[in-house]
């Protein structure tokens, strides 16, 4: 008979076990923890899109929507997209199920995202991210709400050694002479420039700046600051952000070369990096677009978010420990296991986490028990023929009483 060949993993996924998997899970009730303090609510949307949604929203010169995306016709014909992030399905939905009566909005989700890239420490081609947005909020007040969620949620991880980078955009005159002057700028040194910072030249110049390709550093790196162009008003924004942020008790630092390259983001953008994880070191990232809904055919409307991959964090979370177990009980003759089965089911609707232990060798249960390290071991026997119920408190802090309520009414019936 041939050998039945067992499928693989598909490249770029992940099957999280263990104590990847706890601290995995720790990201993300810690999330809805601390989204919960700052009263925004949960939301959920589909994992894919028409694909305009993408390709009008994050920007079809990006090298998400030309090389990265998951897209395929469904039977009907139409292009459906798999997420790569949450922010444009987000704005979709916004528009299309009518929340503009409750904005200003406060929103936040997790889960499953979509990205055909190389695979590497921490990036996956299915893999998740949370994600907090303000729709429909333009006061600086949002930004800096939305950056205070963050730098607690990275401290209630316990995730060490990360700086928020921040800087601003301005408003749509300060980028329009800014762009201009970026042009002009890069023009002069267009014989320098790599392939895809010439064709950045043409669409998307901002994007030079943060080129990482050493030919084009040295172009970039003198190439103007934005604050020569910020108008009054964008100068004002930034400035009640920074102070928003230093009445929090938020540190910062400046980086004057952070930028997002689409056209409808808008003042504040920002960072939260690591040196712990190597070359991508960016564990959480946001910005204001508050073009983004006029991109997809709806009024003019503020937005600012941030999302953050769970297993980037969760690479960072202090080591998590197993389900702590609070009672083991133990069947030491067969003809305790249904006792066993109705007392376990007893113990764990009254709060207790419980392990039965009824298989294997009878001899040998309660040493298997124990290797659970359970807190608190409850064992069925029989001594001098009559059952006989052992109870052994290893480091339980359990009322006896309260256990006494459950136990009894069970094993009184053995004999």
């Amino acid at each position: 008979m041939a050998r039945i060949e067992t499928p693989k993993r598909v490249r770029g996924t992940q099957d999280i076990f263990g104590d990847e998997q706890r601290r995995f899970a720790h990201v993300l009730a810690t999330f809805e923890r601390v989204r919960a303090l700052y009263c925004f609510q949960r939301v959920d949307i589909p994992i894919f899109e028409a694909t305009e949604v993408f390709a009008r929203s994050i920007g079809e010169t990006t090298d998400v929507v030309s090389k990265e995306m998951y897209s395929f016709p469904d039977r009907g014909g139409d292009s459906l997209t798999l997420r790569p992030e949450f922010t444009a399905g987000l704005a979709r939905a916004f528009l299309t199920e009518g929340w503009q009566q409750y904005a200003p909005l406060k929103l936040a989700t997790s889960g499953p995202v979509f990205r055909y890239e190389r695979p590497q420490k921490g990036r996956y081609r299915q893999f998740h991210q949370i994600d907090a947005e303000v729709i429909g909020a333009p006061e600086p007040a949002a930004d800096v709400e939305l950056l205070v969620l963050a730098d607690q949620l990275l401290r209630e991880l316990g995730v060490e050694g990360v700086t928020l980078q921040l800087n601003t955009l301005g408003d749509a005159e300060t980028r329009d002479a800014w762009r201009q002057a970026l042009v002009d700028h890069f023009e002069a040194h267009r014989a320098d420039l790599s392939e895809d910072s010439l064709t950045r030249l043409a669409k998307n110049p901002l994007r030079i700046l943060d080129s990482k390709d050493p030919r084009d550093r040295p172009a970039a790196d003198s190439a103007p600051d934005i604050d020569a162009y910020l108008t009054p008003a964008a100068r004002a924004f930034f400035d009640a952000v920074t102070a928003g942020l230093d009445a929090a008790g938020v540190a910062w630092t400046r980086n004057p070369r952070l930028v997002r390259g689409l056209d409808y983001y808008r003042h504040t953008a920002f960072e939260f990096v690591t040196d712990r994880l190597g070359s991508q070191g960016t564990v959480l990232a946001g910005g204001r677009y508050d073009g983004l809904i006029e991109s997809l055919g709806g009024p003019a409307t503020a937005g600012v978010g941030w999302a953050a991959g769970v297993e980037r964090l969760a690479m960072l979370v202090p080591e998590t420990s197993p389900i702590a177990v609070d009672i083991a009980v133990i069947a030491e003759a067969e003809e305790f296991h249904l006792p066993v089965v109705a007392l376990t089911a007893a113990l764990r609707r009254s709060g207790y986490s419980t392990e039965g232990f009824v298989t294997g060798n009878p001899k040998k249960r309660y040493e298997k028990a124990l290797k659970a390290d359970p807190a608190y071991t409850i064992s069925l026997s029989r001594m001098n023929g009559l059952p006989h119920v052992g109870e052994r408190g290893r480091r339980a802090t359990f009322h006896p009483d309260e256990l006494r309520a459950i136990i009894d009414p069970i094993t009184n019936g053995l004999a």
